[in-house]
């Protein structure tokens, strides 16, 4: 590996070692007589030719995050590991400046919030911006172009440290987002150039981080074959799909074989079954995973093994060393060959290729980016926006929208962890921002508010208590913001109480009583709220999430009625006693009598104190079917041959589409989510109380206006999976709900024979 080290030493002494961003020189160099320079060729061609000029100690040295490159043929080094969540991120791979241009990027609210929108074009507006200053980074050596982002995990236990990540727990709403996020990555559905590479993660059944010392790199998820179909997978297979650059492989087990020496998901499932075999499509390992593989796994008997199994099972890229340090011995034993090798290595470098990075400047219309296309007034706008869709109204006894005379002032207290925050309004995986407003800050700019910050009350031994009585007794309005921060929740933190703790419930109840209106602005993930719903004194409460740079503008333009409300909670809010109920480690959804787990998710659980998809509004609205088909009927096997010529999975051949009326019967302009699910009888019991199967946000719905929203519906939305995994569909009734609560329905009923639309395939246990 003499050679190996070498690179890696020319490029530490360059400077390029901390980024990794420089872009091969095909006009000169020693890389201009080989056939990846040559664009006639097919991006495998090219890929290969390179491959073929490498030794094997080069490939396996290309074969970790942190490349050194090949200095012998010309390669340079480049950095794989960076992240882009929401908004172009601090990480190995990004290289801010300290003042001046590319010291700042536009900085998003975290996914949980902008899941709330349920808005897939915002989606992929935020993502294209995310990705055109990528490439500006990247133009000017602060980047490269792979990103490690989407979390695309759903959110399937309310204690997970990195749930603000993800847009939710709900498998089809992650899915419809991801498609939207990938398009705006990587620069359309099929580019012929990737603006950047997205990478789905974590593959799979990935969602602890340190439970009452249950660590992700030893557990071992145990997931049946139907969950494993109907839950954990679907996100990922939309991302397939989506032709998503990368996946990453996870930390965990699955059935007792670590994600990322699992030829089960990684080829039987990911490659075989989604048909994922782009030349340009390669999984990269979390950061050390390969390790885990090792210990505390214990998958193989020796280092070398392990990281041979990794690489067999289709796992191209370690982030980490432990390739690099374990498959030369791995090659001399036998235990890989040079064809596992240049498969990983074509793969990685066929990406890069379809990113442009060995073409010329001139014939890549991304390489043109520079700072002015970074922070543009319409991302720093639409950061604002993405806020402002996303925040939910969860309680409202007619005091918002807050009334602000223009003829006498007004005076807010604001009280509580989060009314000053700063960095605690990204969240994680978050990058260096402009500027961080808080609500404070927000209220403090706006004319005729007398704003005055009463601090973090604390508990009563400190004088918290006393300054924020003080203040509020001399408010006219208090507000207070207050709820988890990335402190108590966060990757490798997850938490152990979903409750207000006791202080806190004491002081807000005691600020309450004071008879001023009490506004509860709850932030950062889900506490359980009932203490609060149902208090005469409490006013209003809104959740606002992780909400990014212009947070505290987005919370202030919806209380004061600038913006409307209109997102919808993205998750459960469970009540207190849930984390009793059932352990974090417990992974299945359904109802247990045996183990005592209550159902997880809106599908399988009903005593949430706020649910799924619950959001009101400063206006009335109704919803009503235009569908004339009611307790209409179709025979399966009519469905069937209709679509028996279609390519792909039947799944995704056409059902219905049903149009939803939408009227807005009050005084205010607004936005309005429309949720369509699925319930009744029909496959095996027991019957999940619902599915999200369609949705779509309708903007402006201006008083006494109607909108219309076609929700369109696949056999997929109809089908159900069976104990194997496979995806039926069955005969039964069938009810189509609109809204939460729940304002219209459409039944029908399929008869006839059932129908596989999807096989899963069979585990083999490797």
């Amino acid at each position: 590996m003499a050679l190996v080290l070498g690179s890696v030493l020319w490029l530490m002494s360059s400077g390029v070692w901390a980024v990794g961003h420089v872009f091969p020189d095909c006009g000169d160099g020693p890389l201009a007589s080989n056939d990846v320079c040559n664009k006639d060729l097919s991006i495998g061609e090219r890929a290969k030719a390179l491959v073929a000029a490498l030794e094997t100690d080069e490939k396996i040295g290309l074969l970790i995050s942190t490349s050194p490159g090949a200095q012998r043929i010309g390669l340079p080094g480049y950095e794989w590991w960076r992240t882009a969540l929401h908004g172009v991120a601090s990480s190995p791979g990004v290289q801010f400046a300290q003042t001046g241009d590319f010291s700042y990027a536009t900085s998003f609210p975290q996914p949980i919030l902008m899941g709330a929108a349920f808005d897939d074009e915002l989606i992929e507006a935020v993502a294209t911006v995310v990705s055109t200053e990528a490439r500006a980074f990247n133009n000017f050596n602060r980047s490269g172009l792979d990103y490690w982002t989407p979390n695309i995990n759903p959110y399937r236990d309310p204690r997970w440290g990195r749930g603000q990540e993800t847009p939710g727990e709900d498998p089809f709403h992650l899915s419809s987002y991801v498609t939207a996020l990938i398009k705006g990555l990587q620069g359309g559905e099929d580019p012929d150039i990737l603006k950047v590479i997205a990478t789905c993660k974590h593959f799979t059944a990935y969602d602890i981080e340190d439970w009452l010392g249950n660590e992700r790199y030893e557990f071992d998820a145990q997931v049946s074959p139907q969950e494993l179909a109907e839950y954990y997978m679907p996100p990922f297979e939309a991302c397939a799909r989506a032709n998503v650059g990368s996946f990453m492989c996870s930390y965990n087990a699955l059935n007792g074989v670590p994600a990322c020496s699992s030829s089960y998901i990684l080829q039987d499932i990911l490659r075989d079954h989604w048909n994922w075999t782009r030349d340009y499509q390669y999984v990269v390992s979390d950061c050390d995973a390969l390790q885990n593989v090792y210990k505390p796994h214990n998958w193989r008997d020796t280092r070398e093994a392990s990281a041979a199994s990794s690489l067999l099972a289709g796992t191209d890229l370690d982030c980490g060393t432990y390739y690099q340090v374990h498959l030369p011995a791995a090659y001399e034993q036998g235990l890989i060959n040079d064809t596992a090798l240049d498969i990983a290595v074509t793969r990685i470098y066929a990406a890069l290729i379809k990113l442009g990075y060995f073409d010329s400047a001139d014939s890549n219309p991304y390489r043109s980016l520079d700072f002015s296309d970074v922070f543009t007034p319409d991302a720093e706008n639409l950061a604002r926006k993405a806020a402002e869709e996303g925040i939910v109204l969860i309680k409202n006894d007619g005091i918002l929208p807050l009334q602000v005379s223009t003829e006498s002032n007004v005076t807010v207290a604001m009280i509580g962890e989060w009314a000053n925050a700063t960095t605690d309004m990204q969240g994680n995986y978050q990058g260096i921002a402009k500027y961080l407003h808080s609500p404070y800050y927000a209220a403090s700019q706006m004319p005729n508010v007398n704003t005055v910050y009463a601090g973090i009350p604390g508990d009563p031994v400190t004088d918290g208590y006393p300054r924020a009585l003080e203040s509020a007794k001399a408010a006219d309005i208090i507000i207070y913001a207050d709820g988890p921060t990335t402190f108590s929740e966060a990757e490798s933190n997850d938490r152990t109480l979903i409750r207000w703790s006791g202080e806190r419930i004491d002081i807000m109840t005691q600020l309450a009583g004071l008879g001023k209106p009490f506004i509860l602005v709850q932030m950062g993930g889900q506490r359980d709220d009932a203490p609060f719903l149902n208090h005469p004194n409490i006013s209003a409460i809104i959740w606002g999430g992780y909400p990014g740079q212009s947070g505290g503008d987005a919370i202030m333009n919806v209380l004061t009625g600038k913006v409307a409300p209109a997102g919808r909670l993205p998750v459960t809010q469970y009540p207190e006693r849930y984390v009793n109920d059932v352990p974090m480690t417990d992974m299945s959804l359904r109802p247990n009598s045996t183990t005592g787990n209550p159902g997880r998710t809106y599908m399988w659980y009903n005593n949430a104190t706020v649910p799924f998809g619950f959001g009101l509004h400063y206006t009335n609205f109704s919803a009503s079917i235009a569908a004339d088909q009611d307790n209409a009927s179709w025979d399966i096997a009519d469905l069937t041959a209709a679509c028996a010529n279609a390519t792909g999975s039947k799944a995704q051949c056409p059902f219905q589409t049903v149009p939803v009326d939408v009227s807005n019967t009050g005084a205010t302009t607004s936005d309005f989510v429309v949720l369509g699910f699925i319930a009744g009888d029909h496959g095996p019991a027991p019957h999940p109380i619902k599915r999200l199967v369609a949705y779509r946000r309708l903007h402006g719905i201006a008083a006494g206006e109607t909108q219309t929203a076609n929700l369109t519906l696949t056999l997929g939305s109809l089908g159900r999976r069976d104990e194997e995994g496979d995806l039926v569909l069955y005969p039964g009734a069938y009810s189509v709900l609109v809204d939460v609560p729940t304002q219209v329905t459409w039944n029908f009923t399929l008869e006839g024979e059932a129908v596989v639309l999807d096989e899963w395939p069979r585990d083999t246990g490797k």
